[in-house]
């Protein structure tokens, strides 16, 4: 993909029929490529806010945000952080997980099918997968990749990083990855690569991924006007499920965690449903992008009601033991 090539973000034909009719001013959270934001754009959107964390989309996009003049307006910064750029915004865009841009550079240290630096940055800054890696024990290890990356073997695991790296620091993913494939049985046709839920749980942890939807999810509830809509995608079930409980609590939808447990306090809603269930993809999206298929889209529209706090534990985010 060249920095001009257009580029169809997943479920996006869904989501702007669901937000239709498409106007003001919107903040789209996670960048990237830029394709939500030029389909909001083109969709009849007056300006777009670009937030990302990463300034690899913010170089990538100079190539052709000048189509767009002062439409577009482009900010270095986490989403979580949206509601300091902007406030009574129309709509508040989404797209939650690792990018294909940061996939496919090896130099970024995310995938294990790349053998680079055991890096994992989004923001190009802070602590590094291989510094979290030197620098965590053995219990702190197998704590993030059970947690973040629900990695069963996760001690197993853990206990080898720690041995491996006693006879030298694990530096590239290469690495990393032989070390966990060699804690794992062969996987079989069709099963994902034994390194999978590992480099997941690192990068989670790297970037503080669900503690950013976390807040940057209320922090979409406080820069939204009346009537503005919301809405996220979700390739990983973990996060679906808290943008999921966090729109049951803020539209008065949502029960007990458990059934043995008692019922939520029904809260003003701040939320009104637009999507009841998630959106997934159709066949001719699937046909032409595979990687549409574990996508999840939801859509909701801000209420009159003021904003206000959501509890971590009440929409169901995986937290590490020891922090809340």
């Amino acid at each position: 993909m060249t920095d001009r090539a257009p580029h169809v973000p997943v479920l996006l034909g869904p989501l702007l029929a669901a937000v239709a009719p498409v106007s003001g001013t919107w903040i789209d959270g996670t960048f990237g490529a830029g394709g939500y934001a030029r389909g909001l754009l083109e969709a009849g959107a007056d300006r777009v806010i670009g937030i990302d964390r990463d300034p690899l989309a913010h170089e990538m996009a100079q190539g052709w945000i000048g189509d767009y003049g002062d439409r577009l307006e482009l900010v270095v910064d986490n989403f979580a952080n949206m509601d300091a750029h902007a406030t009574q915004v129309d709509g508040v865009v989404l797209d939650l997980g690792v990018s294909s841009m940061q996939l496919d550079r090896a130099e970024r240290g995310f995938s294990f099918q790349k053998d680079g630096p055991l890096d994992m940055r989004m923001e190009q800054q802070g602590e590094s997968a291989a510094e979290l890696v030197k620098r965590l024990d053995e219990t702190q290890l197998a704590d993030i990749l059970y947690t973040y990356g629900e990695e069963r073997a996760s001690r197993r695991i853990a206990k080898a990083i720690v041995r491996a790296r006693g006879e030298a620091p694990i530096e590239t993913t290469a690495r990393l990855s032989s070390i966990v494939e060699a804690c794992l049985p062969r996987p079989k046709p069709g099963q994902s690569h034994p390194a999978t839920r590992s480099f997941q749980a690192l990068r989670i942890a790297v970037n503080d991924e669900y503690g950013a939807l976390w807040r940057g999810l209320m922090a979409a509830e406080r820069a939204l006007r009346p009537g503005g809509a919301l809405a996220v995608v979700t390739f990983h079930s973990v996060e679906d499920r808290m943008v999921k409980r966090f729109l049951q609590a803020r539209t008065g939808r949502l029960g007990s965690v458990s059934r043995h447990a008692p019922e939520a306090e029904v809260d003003t809603p701040r939320f009104a449903a637009v999507t009841r269930k998630a959106v997934g993809a159709d066949d001719a999206e699937l046909a032409v992008n595979p990687r549409s298929r574990s996508a999840r889209l939801r859509v909701a529209r801000r209420t009159e009601a003021q904003p206000g706090e959501v509890g971590a534990d009440l929409i169901s985010m995986p937290q590490l033991r020891g922090k809340s």
